[in-house]
């Protein structure tokens, strides 16, 4: 492991760390939105219960992000649910412990909502990605369906 990890959640000044990390996969490469549209969005999703954006950090420098959900249901006995999405880890900083010091806190923040799960999707190229994810724990339960609203008119 290398310095130690500080998991925090981001501020408004950590946008433009968060969308070059975002960008700088080969899933969305350089398809980011612009600081103001991430300050907009930041603004209305930190408004929301329970819905933040997390960068990971050694030092000064922003080396992984990630969003969590907490939402409520009505199933499950009103227990609640987590929903991770946008994880991403500095290519510089993968298989250095990153990504499971952000999982291990999206874990933790679930259990002190009292969550009965958390789960998260990830893109089928992703196969290094699944890896990690079931080597830490996760595993695939059920499908994961989506419907592309744009091709739709």
């Amino acid at each position: 492991m290398i310095d130690p990890v500080i998991i925090r959640k981001a501020t408004d000044a950590d946008l433009t760390f968060v969308l070059n990390l975002l960008g700088s996969d080969d899933i969305d490469p350089g398809d980011v939105l612009s600081v103001e549209e991430a300050t907009l969005i930041h603004h209305k999703f930190s408004a929301y219960p329970n819905y933040s954006l997390f960068v990971a950090c050694i030092g000064s420098n922003i080396v992984g992000t990630f969003e969590l959900l907490i939402m409520d249901n009505l199933g499950h006995k009103g227990k609640p649910s987590g929903v991770i999405e946008d994880v991403m880890v500095d290519n510089v900083y993968r298989s250095k412990g990153i990504g499971r010091k952000m999982m291990e806190h999206a874990i933790s923040v679930c259990k002190t909502y009292g969550c009965y799960k958390l789960t998260l999707s990830s893109n089928l190229k992703r196969e290094r990605a699944h890896d990690f994810y079931e080597k830490i724990g996760f595993i695939k339960h059920g499908y994961s369906f989506h419907v592309d609203l744009d091709s739709i008119r």
